[in-house]
């Protein structure tokens, strides 16, 4: 069942299932909160209650915001864990990764541990070898053209280079789901927005988190020429001995939905183990 929480500007949805120790997930930028449906029964089995959220402008939230920041983002997702009675382990994927990491560092009392999914925290750049990439090169075309043109069938096409190889059993399913939700009016728009969003606001904030957190990359991840070096490069900005990188052979850049069960069971090793304060 969908519940609701105002916010000054809009409505934030989301679904809470389980009972125990509060995660709360946020997912990506075109995308809503179906893309951990694969994920959330593991957790709440391991004994968690577990809140999915829509993102500002995503799934069943509103969409008339002034910003689609990170910063902005983290807000809601700090909103939200208040609301539920934090404190939380919050997970973000790619633009959440980044709020994740923005929340843990402004809200320390209601941010246990950190999970970031293939996450966009950092400045990034492209360096001169990096187009010869192949897979980089598909999949950043794609990305940028379906931002900057509004266009569902890029976004469609570039879904598809970022879940290499086999395809989840309900693909077509979440393909449907994505595309219905983006023609909706303003969600294409949201979408844009946060795709122009620089990440330099969570850049400038992974010195000060305090919490555990645990980046997993996958290794066929289009958005990076080395996701590797990019997951590397965020637990290195972290202040020492507080970051955990894992890769998922295989995973493009939604690892939650192609290999869920090895990200729960990433997820959940960590909270038993470099996240036990949460």
């Amino acid at each position: 069942m969908t519940d609701y929480l105002d916010r000054d500007g809009g409505t934030i949805a989301y679904e809470v299932t389980g009972s125990g120790p509060l995660i709360v997930l946020a997912h990506g930028m075109g995308d809503s909160r179906d893309a951990y449906r694969s994920v959330i029964p593991p957790l709440v089995a391991a004994g968690y209650r577990v809140a999915a959220v829509d993102l500002r402008g995503c799934g069943e939230s509103s969409v008339d915001w002034p910003a689609w920041s990170r910063t902005a983002i983290a807000g809601d997702l700090l909103a939200v864990i208040r609301h539920l009675g934090g404190p939380a382990v919050l997970v973000g994927h790619s633009v959440s990764g980044g709020a994740a990491t923005i929340a843990a560092a402004l809200e320390p009392s209601l941010v246990t541990a950190v999970v970031e999914l293939a996450p966009f925290t950092r400045a990034q750049s492209i360096a001169p070898g990096d187009l010869r990439v192949r897979r980089f090169r598909r999949g950043m075309l794609r990305l940028l053209g379906a931002g900057a043109f509004g266009s569902v069938r890029l976004w469609r096409s570039y879904l598809d280079v970022a879940y290499p190889g086999a395809k989840p059993a309900h693909w077509a399913e979440r393909l449907d789901r994505i595309e219905s939700l983006l023609r909706e009016p303003g969600r294409m728009k949201a979408m844009q927005g946060m795709g122009r969003s620089v990440p330099t606001d969570a850049g400038a904030h992974l010195g000060g988190v305090r919490c555990p957190v645990l980046v997993v990359m996958g290794t066929q991840d289009p958005d990076w020429a080395d996701p590797r070096a990019e997951g590397a490069a965020v637990v290195d900005a972290l202040p020492p001995g507080l970051g955990r990188l894992e890769m998922i052979e295989g995973a493009g850049h939604y690892p939650h939905d192609q290999f869920p069960d090895q990200v729960a069971a990433l997820v959940l090793d960590f909270l038993r183990t470099g996240g036990a304060r949460a």
